[in-house]
């Protein structure tokens, strides 16, 4: 299965399914089956933005040292992948015409011109899974959730 290293709280964000897309400066033809690997490094000063704190302790996060670090912890389908078209007052449009409101645009760098990945069917996994992750998209050999 294709994986993807994110850096910490987005990928946990991304496990308890508050956020949808994840934005890249760079697109991907790939879709279909993808493993959300938190990489070791967490953003401690994104975790006490108010939206993703409060995103965090609404799913019993209430401390950084709780977030998991270089391990998968959830799969997902990625559906499609967007690019960020514009702005606008209450948040950002894809090129698809898609609006993205607060909080998911609270979640990612929605700049025109970088990418959305649109994240569906998020499973987490019941308990972490120690890998070492990658730059890009890496090969996981942990399996998938949708057989």
């Amino acid at each position: 299965m294709k994986a993807i290293t994110i850096k910490q709280p987005w990928a946990t964000l991304i496990a308890l399914g508050e956020k949808r897309f994840e934005t890249r400066g760079w697109q991907t033809k790939y879709r279909g089956e993808l493993a959300i690997h938190a990489g070791k490094q967490v953003d401690r000063d994104a975790c006490l933005e108010p939206e993703i704190k409060a995103a965090l302790v609404r799913n019993g996060i209430l401390s950084i040292s709780m977030l998991p670090t270089g391990s998968v912890i959830a799969t997902t389908i990625l559906k499609d992948c967007i690019r960020s078209a514009e702005t606008w007052t209450d948040g950002y449009i894809l090129e698809n015409g898609e609006r993205v409101y607060s909080p998911e645009y609270d979640f990612g760098d929605f700049t025109p011109g970088r990418y959305a990945w649109d994240l569906r069917d998020v499973k987490q996994l019941p308990e972490p899974v120690p890998a070492k992750g990658q730059l890009s998209l890496w090969n996981w050999e942990g399996g998938s959730s949708y057989e």
